[in-house]
């Protein structure tokens, strides 16, 4: 299941993709029109911004914006930032691998559906950006 903070994630950047080029947006504006809890926002943006997926200005005119372009970031590599991994168990994730202290990988059943599961949800992931996603948000 997707957290929180990943929904949250995915609608900021989507915001900020809509507004792409259009210079940085103030973080009290996401959250306004978001409906995003401020404080959770301010963590999420600045995870974001240390992955570097987002910069940031200060100041007068500052806030958030994209660094590069919404076809170019795929909705897999936010899910990545905020959540971690997209597999549903450890032994299969690609870049969280970790070992089920209680399974024998080599004969476990439950790991070959779940590796299906996890390609077939990457696949379509990581061929999905942000631009998939601000469709019928207003510029």
């Amino acid at each position: 299941m997707l957290s929180k903070k990943a929904q949250y994630a995915l609608k900021a950047t989507g915001y900020l993709a809509a507004r792409f080029n259009g210079g940085p947006i103030q973080i009290q504006e996401i959250s306004d029109k978001k409906k995003i809890p401020l404080k959770f926002l301010e963590s999420i943006l600045l995870e974001l911004r240390k992955a570097g997926v987002l910069e940031s200005k200060k100041g007068k005119g500052g806030g958030y914006y994209l660094l590069e372009s919404p076809e170019k970031v795929s909705l897999a590599k936010i899910i990545r930032i905020v959540d971690g991994p997209i597999s549903m168990l450890p032994c299969v994730s690609l870049y969280f691998y970790k070992k089920c202290s209680d399974c024998e990988e080599d004969d476990c059943k439950i790991n070959k559906v779940f590796i299906e599961t996890r390609d077939a949800t990457i696949s379509v992931l990581e061929n999905k950006t942000l631009s998939d996603i601000i469709e019928g948000e207003k510029k």
